[in-house]
C-alpha cells in the first residue's frame, strides 16, 4: 500500500531502495571536485538547457519520518531566542582592524539568499520585514552587490555582523557570472552596489574597484545556500561548480558554512511545527545529500526555514534562524582569529 505525502515522498509498507525518477541524483553519489579551469569560465547554468522536473519518487523501509530523539539538541524557548538576539547583538570581530564580519551568501537563482537576509531582520525588528526584495522561486532579484547591516533594534547602531547578497548562480537574464566575479568579491574588489554583468567582468578599470583592499573590505565567511526541495534537481555539473568554488575559497583562508532553506517543503511535520525540524528523518537524509552536492561535511551545514508568506513572527522559527547567524559568525570569527595569527610573529626592520 502506497501513501503520497504532501512533501512529495512516497513510502512503501515493505522496505525497497531508493530509486528517483530521473538520474540527475547520480550526480551526488560520489561527487568528484572538478580540476581547476579558467577563473573567468561561466557558471554553470541552472536554466533553461538542464530542467528537470521536480517530481522525484522517494521509497523507504516503512513511513518511518520521524525519530523518537532529535539528532542535534536545541531549545526552543523565548529565553533562549533572547539569549541568541543578546549574543548576536553585542558580538563584535577578533580584530582591533574591522568593526564588522562580512558574510557573503552565494547559491542558486531562488535557493532563498535575499530570504534568510529579511528573515533575520525581522527577527531583530520584531515584526516581519522585507528590506533586502525578495524575487521569484525562478529568478534572481538581486542583480548588484548588496550589503545589509543587522541592527539590533530600529534606530541603534548596527550589530558586528554584515550579509552581503549578489547576484545568484545561472539562469534567467543574468547568466554568466564567473568565478573571477566571485573570488574578487571575496577579495574586496568589488564596490559596493556594483552591478554584474556577463560581458563585464570585473577588472581594475572597472568603476569604483578597490585596488588595495584592507581586512575591512574583504568577505570574512562564505555562506553557500541551496534550497531543499531542489537539492536533487540540480543540473549534474551544479556539484563540480560548488566545489570548484570551495578550493578556490579554500585557499584565500575564507571559511565556508551552509544553509539548507526551504526545509518545511520536504517533511510534513516540520512544515507544521518547526521544533520537528531534527527530529526528522526527510531532513535529515536531505543535508547529506546537500553536503554531497557542496563536498562539504553536514556538520558545517544548518537547516533554516526563512519568513514567507507569515505576518507575524514565530518564536520558534526565530530560534532556528538566530542559531543559523550565530553558527555563520562562529566561523566569521576563526577567519578573524587566523588572520591574526599571520602577524604575530616579530617585526621586521
Amino acid at each position: 500500500m502506497t501513501k503520497q505525502l504532501k512533501s512529495g515522498f512516497t513510502f512503501e509498507t515493505t522496505p525497497v531502495r531508493v530509486v528517483p525518477i530521473s538520474s540527475a541524483s547520480a550526480t551526488f553519489a560520489s561527487p568528484q571536485v572538478a580540476s581547476t579551469q579558467d577563473s573567468s569560465s561561466t557558471v554553470t547554468d541552472v536554466s533553461s538547457t538542464e530542467k528537470r522536473e521536480n517530481n522525484f519518487l522517494f521509497t523507504f523501509p516503512g513511513a518511518r519520518t520521524k525519530l523518537e530523539s532529535p539528532w542535534r539538541d536545541m531549545e526552543w524557548t523565548e529565553e533562549q531566542k533572547l539569549s541568541l538576539k543578546a549574543t548576536i547583538s553585542s558580538y563584535i570581530p577578533s580584530s582591533e582592524d574591522v568593526s564588522h564580519a562580512k558574510v557573503l551568501l552565494l547559491g542558486p537563482m531562488g535557493s532563498g539568499k535575499s530570504s534568510f537576509i529579511s528573515s533575520v531582520q525581522s527577527v531583530f525588528k520584531g515584526r516581519v520585514t522585507n528590506r533586502a526584495m525578495v524575487g521569484s522561486s525562478s529568478t534572481s532579484f538581486t542583480k548588484k552587490l548588496q550589503s545589509f547591516n543587522i541592527h539590533a533594534e530600529d534606530g541603534k547602531a548596527p550589530t558586528g555582523l554584515v550579509l552581503c547578497d549578489m547576484v545568484g548562480l545561472g539562469g534567467g537574464d543574468m547568466t554568466g557570472l564567473t568565478l573571477h566575479d566571485i573570488l574578487s568579491v571575496i577579495k574586496g574588489h568589488v564596490p559596493e552596489g556594483h552591478k554584474f554583468s556577463p560581458d563585464q567582468p570585473v577588472r581594475s578599470e572597472t568603476l569604483g574597484y578597490v585596488k588595495r583592499p584592507s581586512l575591512k573590505d574583504k568577505i570574512h565567511c562564505v555562506a553557500f545556500v541551496v534550497d531543499a526541495s531542489k537539492v536533487l534537481t540540480y543540473p549534474k555539473g551544479l556539484s563540480n561548480t560548488f566545489q570548484k568554488f570551495r578550493e578556490h575559497i579554500s585557499e584565500l583562508g575564507v571559511h565556508q558554512v551552509a544553509l539548507l532553506t526551504h526545509i518545511d517543503k520536504i517533511c510534513v511535520e516540520t512544515e507544521k511545527d518547526v521544533t520537528e525540524v531534527y527530529k526528522s528523518n526527510a531532513i535529515r537524509d536531505m543535508m547529506g545529500k546537500a553536503g554531497a552536492l557542496l563536498g562539504m561535511s553536514t556538520s558545517y551545514i544548518v537547516p533554516v526555514r526563512n519568513y514567507s508568506s507569515e505576518l507575524d513572527l514565530d518564536v520558534h522559527t526565530d530560534v532556528l534562524l538566530l542559531s543559523a547567524v550565530d553558527h555563520i559568525l562562529q566561523y566569521a570569527n576563526l577567519y578573524f582569529q587566523d588572520n591574526s595569527a599571520q602577524h604575530t610573529g616579530p617585526k621586521m626592520e
